[in-house]
């Protein structure tokens, strides 16, 4: 954790902080449990979300988990422990997570791992996610019911580190309709690159 401002806040303060953060970002398995209360607690009401199969307001991701709920395709994340740097009122975290998936009907699975990105702003004390994004670093197929056959030049049309997830999503009726940061690529150096702008408050 790293703090930008050269007025950093009391021990205690500070630590408030990243536990308030840590929370956010272990929340999300509240998704996992269906919980969707909780979940919508995590994000201000203007907070957005860009992942492979959504892009837009959080109540509307919450609509569309809910709908991939009642699919064949069920899903679990487990959650790594964030790196932070804060500003004042606003906050990055950046969190390992690992997602793995599972379509029943195709007998198929994936798992994915990525990097949750986390722009969060404490606003009347209460510390909220603005926006998340998601940086991808690879991902690969299991069988949970025995090898099946793989539609290669569907997969061929995404980047090999989220070329998986996106296969199982999008033969599960969630297509992935756009290119996304991966490790080391020019999407992750200006998603970063943007964020802490914002972070500084530089226009």
């Amino acid at each position: 954790m790293s703090n930008s401002n050269s007025s950093s806040p009391s021990r205690l303060e500070a630590l408030c902080n990243i536990q308030s953060v840590v929370e956010l970002v272990q929340g999300w398995m509240y998704r996992d449990l269906s919980d969707w209360e909780r979940l919508g607690n995590l994000f201000h009401s203007d907070g957005v979300i860009e992942i492979t199969w959504f892009e837009g307001p959080f109540s509307k991701f919450i609509e569309g988990s809910r709908k991939m709920g009642a699919s064949d395709l069920t899903t679990k994340h487990v959650i790594g422990t964030p790196l932070i740097e804060f500003n004042n009122d606003r906050a990055i975290a950046e969190t390992n997570a690992i997602v793995i998936l599972q379509n029943s009907r195709l007998n198929l699975g994936v798992d994915g791992h990525a990097r949750m990105y986390d722009q969060m702003e404490r606003r009347e004390g209460v510390w909220k996610v603005c926006k998340r994004s998601c940086i991808y670093d690879m991902a690969s197929f299991n069988f949970p019911a025995g090898a099946v056959e793989i539609d290669k030049e569907y997969i061929e049309g995404f980047p090999r580190e989220y070329a998986a997830l996106a296969y199982i999503l999008g033969k599960s009726g969630f297509p992935v309709k756009r290119l996304f940061p991966t490790r080391g690529s020019q999407l992750e150096k200006n998603l970063k690159s943007d964020a802490h702008r914002w972070l500084n408050n530089i226009k």
